[in-house]
Parts: structure tokens; C-alpha cells; sequence
């Protein structure tokens, strides 16, 4: 990308953030909502200290009635102003620009007149000071005929003031001629810089007061009749790309579906990237309100402070940082795609480790995101108060570092099997490997004893409890099946057990992590039953308990069946004997490896008794023939057995393709 595009798309991401503080500005004041008790203190003060007037008149319902009145005009303006910065927020980057020239002219005009009341109001309290010493008032003008350059450049005088507001209105002047979007005719264009001016050159003048009084007013009519011009001729053009933005998303949506719009809209308006700079721009100017509030002109003290004092003073500010950088949704949303960028890197860094580039594993930093906007929905972080909201923050970001460890043993796990079952002989692979391994366990035990040292026990201490012992164990099942995939490497014969041990092993891991599911399922049911209910924390248990417990305990199962029924399909067939071996002399045809040990199928083939029972997870016939491997009971036709053993291998491949991880885990398949 070329610079002059990376200069464009940060001007359409700064064009985009402003709406967003719109947005947050309402959220702070929570839509106008009563928050404070302060409109259910009138019903208090009425029903305490106003009972007589209660009694003998409708006191009390004509208050109730203003104070439910004005929340909800207070609530719905509010929700127009959300809607409108929303809409503004989705526009196309000319149409956006348009908004921000029309609104640029309307705020123009606004500080014009501003201006021009606070020059007025000085120059009156001027003349009134010079009526109440006696001294006669000399206008401006005749100082500059007299060439009065003392009196002009009084401070305390008009004439400074003048010239000063006179440069202000037509720098003014010269940008609301080049942003307004009404009509530029020649003579119009002249007239707008006197009209700004014009309050300014009365002054000069020995006009009575009330002309100068007045004279903003009149000085603004010009400006705002060209903004009025512009708002009037645009509505229809509003109203056309309002409406043609919702044909387009409706068309989008009836041929792609809602999903691949998200995705559409999500990528063009470049949405993580605007929670980003807006997040990094609101704790940026509170960071400075902070610095401000703290700095002291008078003495030099902040020289003089001690280091610990210096550390606690930026821890302290640091917390503050953190507290209002979640305060709102959009705070929220802001931090989530901070938190996002800084997972993807770490994510990116661990690959680097391993020496991989999987495409699927740099997803880590869109997981992360979500996992980190649930945790905060669900522990409704922004209706906390600062103190309670830094302690909530704090532990979500314990369960995120946990969360990412769980993701870092997907990226490496593949790796180990890799590196093991290919006879890998890079060295320096396997080292990276078992690094990442050896932190996945220190850092845990570290993390464990550390919270265990420093908190009593909770349901938050159980759960991230939890989640560290899950992963240790996922990586010792890992590492130990990493070892016998290496002891198989060196071998010179046949391991037949070793199925066996990788299933065992395997069923043992996927075990303790179903055991901690239903441990989770209860330890979140306590939470939400006696310390922190909510519907998104009962939704969220749902689902826990549906695909986390329920799915794969059916999974589970259905694998475990399908290898018991594959074993005692083994052991019906007969074994081979040493002189059958001797006088074969040939190797598997399913492994290609030697063959010390072997079963017969009826079809009098020879295969090693875990290579035929792996083959009979897939099907029931034959590799060879594709005759039926073993005799079907009850002496069913041939044609029914065959259509029954169809459909055992369709139900088999489709138990294969959504086998989960619960007893075979990732490796298996």
C-alpha cells in the first residue's frame, strides 16, 4: 500500500470516529435515563414532607407527571441523537464529508457570534467605565485618524479589542466562504466577509449603544440564511440516500444473507480500527485532564517527589485510565479492539516461536475480542462504580490470559504431532516446541500460586483455577503423546500398542476437561443463582451446558461404542500363526509395515489387528476385496445385510467427520 492510500485511510478512519463520541457522550449520561434518584427523590420528599398539600390537591400528580414527562423527552432526544450519529457513522466518505462541511459552516457561524457578543459586552463595560470617571469616550475611528497609536494599542482599551475581533471574524470569514455548500455567487461571496465583520467596523464607528448592541444579531443573518438555504435544498437528497442505503442493504441481504452484509459493511467502514483510535484518542485527552489537575506552577515538588511516590502516582493514574476507558458500551468496544490488536501480536509472536504460519491460528485476536465484550456484558463492567469496575476489570483480564493459554495449545499441539510422527530431525524445532510447552505449564502454576497467595477463595478464583489446570493437563497429555509418537520413530518393529496408549492417554485428558466442564456449569449456575444473575450469563450457561457438556458427552460416547464395537469385530476374526506369518512373508497392506502378528479376515486376507480396527472405523468390508469382514447375525439375506452394513459405514463416516475432541482429541483425526 502506497503512502499516499495509507493517508487516505486514516482520514476516512478519523472522519468516523467523531460520531462516536456523540454516541458515548449520550451513553455517559445513560440516555437521559434517571440514574441518580434524582426524579425518584420527588416521589421521597413528596410522600414525606408534603403530605398535607398531597391531600388537598394534585400536587403530587402534576409533579409526577412533569418529572415522567421530561425523562422521556430527555430519553428520546437522546435516542435521536444516538440514531443520527449512527446513521452519519455508516455514510459513504463523500457523504460524510458533505455532513462535516455543512456542520463546519453551522459551527463557524455560532463562533462568529459568540465572538461578536463577548467584543460587544467588552467595549460596553469600556464605555460604561469611561461614563462613570467622567472622561469623554473617543470612538475608534477617530483615534485612527488621529494617528492615536497609544490609545490604540491600550490593553485595557477598545482599540486592541477591536482589531483583534476584526481578525478573528474575517479569518472567519475567509473559511465559511470556502465550507459552506450554498450557492457562490460573486456578490454573495463579497458580502459574507462584511457581514462577519460588521459588528466590528460599528464599533469603530460613534453608532449609539443600541446599534452595537444589536449589531451580532444582524451580523448573522446572512451566514445562517445560507445554512437554512442549504439544510432546505438538501432534505430531499437526504431523504433519497437514506433511502436508497436501506434498498441497497435490503437487496444485499435477500441475496447474500445478513451475515455476508455484516461482514461487507464491517470491512468498509473499517470498524476495529475506528473503536481503536477513538478508545486511544478518549483515554489520551482524559490522560491530559489528569495531567493537568495534578501539575503545580507554584513550587517545584514534582522535581523533588521520590521515585515510589513518582510509580504510585502512575499506577494510580494508570487505574483511572482503565476505569474510564470502560465506563460506557463504546468505552467497552474501544478497549475490545485494543485488547484485539495487542492478542493478534501476541498470537503473531508465538507463531514466529513455532516457526508456523497457519492461516486458522491468527484468529486469536478476533477470539480474544469477543471472549473479552462477553465477559463484560455479562459482568455488566459499565454499571459498576470505578472501584468495583477496576477489581471486575482485573479478573477479566485474568480469565482472558487464560483464555489466550487454551489458544496458544491449539497452535502448538498439531506442531508436537507434527514434529513426532514426521521424524522431523530439526532440532531447533522441537526446542521451540517444548519452550512453548514448558511456559504453557510454568506460567499456570506461577499464576495460580500467585492468586491462591493473594485472594481468598471465590467463584472467580474457581474458575480461573480451573481453566490453568485444564491447560496444564492438555499440555502434559500432549507432551506424553509427543514421547510415544518419538519412542515409535526410533523403533525398528511394528508398535501395535500404540493406539491403545495414545486412546488411553487421550480419553484420559478429554475426560479431566469434561469433568471441569460440568465443574464450570455449576460454579457459573452458583454465581448466577447468588452472586451476579443475568440473562446473558444464563444464555451463556446454556450454551456451556448444551455444546461443552451435553454434545460432547453424546460424542464421546458414540466414539467409545463405535471402538468397542470396532475390538470385538477384531477379536471374532482369527489369528494368524507364527508359521502363516513365516510363510507369508509380506507386509500390511494397509501400513506397509512388517507384520509379527496378524488377523484373518473371512476373505483370508492379513492385516495387523490395529490397522484392520482403525479400517473398520471408516467401514465394515474388506480393503483388499471389499468383502464383509465379519458374519452378520441372525442369517439375514444378503441384500438386507448389505444395505444394513451401507448404512452403518454412512452412520460411521458421518460419526468420523463431527468426532470431537472429548476422548480422541485433535490428533486422532
Amino acid at each position: 500500500m502506497s503512502l499516499r492510500s495509507k493517508a487516505l485511510a486514516l482520514v476516512e478512519v478519523l472522519l468516523r470516529v467523531p460520531p462516536l463520541f456523540v454516541v458515548d457522550e449520550f451513553l455517559k449520561i445513560s440516555l437521559g435515563l434517571p440514574v441518580s434518584g434524582e426524579e425518584v427523590s420527588i416521589l421521597n420528599n413528596l410522600t414525606t414532607d408534603h403530605i398535607d398539600v398531597i391531600a388537598n390537591s394534585s400536587y403530587y400528580d402534576s409533579q409526577f407527571y412533569n418529572a415522567f414527562f421530561l425523562t422521556f423527552l430527555k430519553f428520546f432526544i437522546c435516542c435521536l441523537g444516538c440514531l443520527s450519529a449512527l446513521c452519519i457513522f455508516v455514510l459513504y466518505t463523500k457523504h460524510l464529508i458533505i455532513v462535516y462541511l455543512y456542520l463546519m459552516s453551522v459551527g463557524i457561524v455560532f463562533v462568529s457570534y459568540w465572538t461578536n457578543v463577548s467584543a460587544v459586552k467588552q467595549i460596553k463595560l469600556t464605555q460604561a467605565a469611561a461614563a462613570a470617571d467622567d472622561e469623554p469616550y473617543a470612538s475608534v475611528l477617530e483615534d485612527i485618524l488621529n494617528l492615536n497609536t497609544k490609545s490604540l494599542l491600550d490593553v485595557e482599551g477598545p482599540g486592541l479589542l477591536i482589531l483583534q475581533n476584526f481578525t478573528i471574524q474575517f479569518t472567519l470569514a475567509v473559511l465559511f466562504q470556502n465550507v459552506h455548500l450554498g450557492p457562490r455567487h460573486s456578490v454573495m461571496q463579497k458580502v459574507l466577509p462584511i457581514s462577519f465583520v460588521a459588528p466590528s467596523l460599528i464599533a469603530m464607528l460613534p453608532f449609539p449603544i443600541d446599534v452595537l448592541h444589536h449589531s451580532p444579531v444582524f451580523a448573522t443573518l446572512l451566514p445562517l440564511g445560507v445554512v437554512k438555504c442549504v439544510l432546505w435544498s438538501s432534505a430531499y437528497g437526504v431523504v433519497q440516500v437514506l433511502y436508497s442505503g436501506y434498498q441497497h442493504g435490503r437487496m444485499f441481504v435477500s441475496n447474500y444473507g445478513l451475515s455476508a452484509l455484516v461482514e461487507t459493511e464491517w470491512m468498509r467502514l473499517n470498524i476495529p480500527c475506528v473503536l481503536r483510535v477513538f478508545w486511544v484518542v478518549r483515554v489520551s485527552e482524559h490522560a491530559i485532564l489528569l495531567l493537568m489537575d495534578n501539575y503545580d506552577d507554584d513550587t517545584d515538588e514534582s522535581i523533588k517527589v521520590s521515585t515510589l511516590l513518582a510509580v504510585q502516582s502512575l499506577a494510580s493514574m494508570a487505574k483511572s485510565l482503565l476505569v474510564t476507558g470502560c465506563e460506557t458500551i463504546t468505552a467497552v468496544l474501544g478497549m475490545t479492539s485494543v485488547i484485539s490488536f495487542f492478542c493478534h501480536y501476541i498470537g503473531n509472536f508465538f507463531q514466529w516461536i513455532l516457526l508456523t504460519d497457519e492461516e486458522e491460528d491468527k484468529s486469536i485476536g478476533a477470539v480474544s475480542a469477543i471472549l473479552f465484550y462477553i465477559l463484560a456484558l455479562q459482568t455488566g463492567l459499565t454499571s459498576l462504580n470505578p472501584e468495583k469496575r477496576f477489581v471486575r476489570l482485573c479478573r477479566n483480564f485474568c480469565l482472558l490470559f487464560t483464555a489466550l493459554l487454551h489458544f496458544l495449545h491449539n497452535i502448538v499441539n498439531p506442531m508436537l504431532m507434527s514434529l513426532s510422527a514426521s521424524h522431523n530431525p530439526s532440532t531447533h524445532r522441537h526446542v521451540r516446541a517444548l519452550g512453548v510447552c514448558a511456559f504453557l505449564i510454568i506460567f499456570p502454576i506461577s499464576l495460580l500460586v500467585y492468586l491462591w497467595s493473594q485472594h481468598s477463595i471465590s467463584t472467580w478464583l474457581l474458575a480461573v483455577s480451573a481453566f490453568s489446570i485444564e491447560v496444564i493437563v492438555k499440555v502434559i497429555v500432549s507432551l506424553m503423546i509427543y514421547s510415544l509418537f518419538l519412542v515409535d520413530a526410533y523403533r525398528s518393529t511394528f508398535w501395535e500398542q500404540l493406539d491403545d496408549y495414545v486412546y488411553y492417554i487421550r480419553a484420559f485428558g478429554n475426560s479431566i476437561e469434561f469433568c471441569f466442564g460440568i465443574f464450570l456449569f455449576f460454579n457459573g449456575a452458583w454465581i448466577l443463582v447468588f452472586e451476579s444473575g443475568g440473562a446473558i450469563r444464563a444464555v451463556m450457561m446454556c450454551i456451556h451446558a448444551y455444546f461443552n457438556i451435553w454434545c460432547e458427552a453424546r460424542a464421546g460416547w458414540s466414539v467409545f461404542m463405535k471402538r468397542r464395537t470396532a475390538v470385538n469385530k477384531i477379536n471374532s476374526l482369527r489369528e494368524a500363526s507364527s508359521l502363516q506369518l513365516n510363510q507369508l512373508d509380506d507386509v500390511c497392506a494397509i501400513c506397509y509395515q512388517e507384520m509379527h502378528s496378524a488377523k484373518i479376515t473371512r476373505c483370508n486376507h492379513f492385516f495387523h489387528g490395529v490397522c484392520l480396527r482403525k479400517w473398520l472405523y471408516v467401514q465394515d468390508r474388506c480393503p483388499l476385496c471389499h468383502e464383509i469382514l465379519y458374519q452378520i447375525e441372525n442369517d439375514l439375506s444378503k441384500d438386507s445385510s448389505d444395505a444394513g452394513l451401507e448404512e452403518n459405514m454412512n452412520n460411521q463416516n458421518h460419526l468420523l467427520e463431527e468426532e470431537p475432541d472429548l476422548l480422541l482429541g485433535d490428533g486422532v483425526r
